[in-house]
């Protein structure tokens, strides 16, 4: 649409409609320190929230707060659907939800995946979502099973050297 028929006024709303933000298919495994962020997260959405509520005539005030808004109604889903499970009962043998994982590739590397929820996986701390293609190769696997991670630079030989929980 032409800008000449906008009016002035839809220009200030602009993006206070923002489509929501997807909610995973898959069921939301958390650890107690997944489950703590989530809830860590809402409050902070909550507080940031206080900031902008008073603010109506303010167009930059009702974007932010329609940002908080979407976020908070994510992760308030999110917790409604969480399903805790606390590594320290699984099994030490197999890797199961919550298990740090060792292994070694077929170049002699050793690299350590920590199996968390989809919300808590952050990739730079070596923690991969339980539906990542890693963590799907490890999954039910023991201490000295080989495994084949499909990446897309192609397949890669994983063998399991330690199970921590």
């Amino acid at each position: 649409m032409s800008r000449g028929f906008v009016k002035e006024d839809d220009l200030e709303l602009a993006g206070t409609d923002l489509p929501e933000r997807p909610l995973s298919p898959h069921p939301n495994y958390v650890t107690p320190h997944g489950l703590q962020q989530l809830q860590q997260r809402l409050q902070a959405l909550e507080a940031e929230r206080q900031r902008y509520v008073g603010r109506k005539e303010d167009p930059q005030a009702q974007q932010k707060l329609a940002e908080i808004e979407r976020d908070r109604r994510y992760y308030a889903a999110r917790l409604e659907s969480a399903q805790l499970v606390d590594p320290a009962q699984q099994s030490g043998d197999t890797v199961l939800f919550g298990a740090r994982v060792t292994v070694e590739d077929e170049q002699g590397d050793s690299h350590v995946f920590h199996i968390v929820g989809e919300d808590e996986a952050d990739i730079a701390l070596g923690k991969v979502s339980v539906v990542s293609p890693v963590a799907k190769a490890l999954l039910g696997r023991k201490i000295g099973d080989s495994t084949q991670w499909q990446r897309p630079a192609g397949p890669l030989t994983l063998t399991i050297l330690e199970v921590t929980y």
